[in-house]
């Protein structure tokens, strides 16, 4: 006896499909079938909060309503049922692109004019109950940032709904983990400074990250900022960081690595002395509240305080860059020293008219942090030098070393 339900594809893959980009991952929704009518298919129940269920690697979910039942992306009540129909279950959805099935000859089923604004390029919610889910501003933005280079936007209707979303509170009720996972895949999209620009429009980085929307409208030297605007100039770092294909740890301190001259009194603009030690405070405080982890939160506290040392390598005396490798752990993280590295650069070329220029000062580093490693420790021991002593022997080696690499360089 065939089954009595019907399957769609729906979501992502139908919208990436119509745009003719990959598809990663194939989500589909069943109508008219229960969860013991699944089960007897071969179904594999995985969903707690309501009826999902996986098959030759693939997820089904029932089709669902869901009605606003309390504060947050989890304060929902979904009720899911055979009589519940295919449109009824794609209306409850973020935004109409993401609100179109297939059926299985392949026609799409698009009842909100999704395909219309894949034409237009457009992100538009499906319909007002958008406003119920303050995780959907995040997704929102996240999307921009993915099909920016299409040339995306967000319908001006939807961004109002999502100012009304900022400004209602709601997005305080998102826990620290959901907002993360929604930063960092962003972060990691081809434009991230889209993400943050939109969250901007909307006022929900100031609600979410208030320190990173402090440094809009802060002025820096013209001469070494042609761009003016720090929030811009993050902005850029964000761009350059994307070009170069950083991963997250790289592209979160790229974030946060000038938290610090959003912190510097008016009376001294432009200039923004010390805001490497004043930053140190703030991106602690990012980094606890959005629960980065670990990798991510010590590379934007090593970037927040020592990116203007590696602006400055070609000067730095030899005990400087001892300080500034025994910090940066060149020793036993060299895959991090990298990273730093690569975040300051990404500082440098973030700038108007700097995104192509020269950044010697990596290649400096690399070789001073060599030649630092190259000292042998062996012989000391040898000389039986232990404890404090050994320490202080080897640096003194170290010293030299990068006294004969900065000679043999100048």
């Amino acid at each position: 006896m065939p089954p009595t339900y019907s399957t769609y594809l729906v979501g992502g893959a139908v919208r990436d499909q119509l745009l003719g980009r990959k598809v990663i991952e194939r989500d589909w929704v069943v109508v008219g079938a229960t969860p013991e009518i699944l089960l007897q298919e071969g179904f594999q129940p995985v969903g707690q909060d309501f009826p999902v269920f996986i098959k030759n690697g693939e997820e089904y979910a029932l089709a669902r309503t869901e009605r606003k039942s309390g504060q947050g992306y989890g304060g929902f009540t979904f009720h899911a049922s055979p009589e519940v129909t295919l449109e009824e279950d794609l209306i409850r959805r973020d935004l109409t692109i993401n609100a179109m099935a297939l059926d299985s000859d392949g026609s799409v089923i698009d009842p909100y004019g999704g395909q219309q604004d894949l034409q237009q390029r457009l992100l538009r919610h499906v319909s007002p109950a958008f406003a119920e889910d303050p995780l959907r501003v995040l997704r929102v933005a996240r999307f921009a940032a993915r099909y920016a280079e299409l040339g995306f936007q967000v319908a001006p209707e939807t961004l109002a709904l999502m100012r009304q979303l900022s400004s209602s509170g709601e997005l305080q009720a998102l826990t620290p983990e959901r907002s993360w996972k929604e930063i960092s895949r962003a972060l990691m999209e081809p434009n991230p400074e889209v993400f943050i620009q939109v969250l901007r429009d909307c006022g929900a980085l100031a609600e979410l990250l208030p320190e990173v929307d402090a440094l809009f409208g802060v002025p820096q030297p013209p001469a070494h900022h042609p761009e003016i605007d720090t929030g811009v100039h993050v902005l850029q770092v964000l761009q350059i960081a994307a070009r170069e294909q950083l991963p997250l740890p790289a592209r979160w301190a790229c974030l946060l690595h000038d938290l610090g001259k959003g912190l510097t009194p008016e009376q001294d603009w432009p200039k923004h002395h010390g805001h490497e030690q004043k930053g140190i405070k703030a991106v602690k405080a990012v980094n606890q509240r959005c629960k980065a982890p670990r990798d991510c939160q010590d590379l934007a506290l090593l970037c927040c305080e020592y990116h203007t040392h590696c602006h400055r390598a070609l000067e730095l005396r030899p005990q400087t860059l001892i300080k500034l490798f025994k910090a940066l752990d060149i020793y036993r993280r060299a895959e991090r020293f990298e990273l730093f590295l690569s975040v300051c650069q990404a500082d440098a070329q973030g700038r108007t008219g700097r995104e192509h220029s020269d950044y010697p000062q990596a290649n400096y580093l690399r070789g001073a942090a060599q030649a630092a490693r190259e000292v042998a420790i062996q012989p000391l021991l040898e000389r039986g030098l232990t404890g404090a002593e050994l320490g202080k022997a080897l640096e003194q080696q170290r010293q030299q070393a990068l006294a004969d690499y900065k000679a043999a360089r100048n």
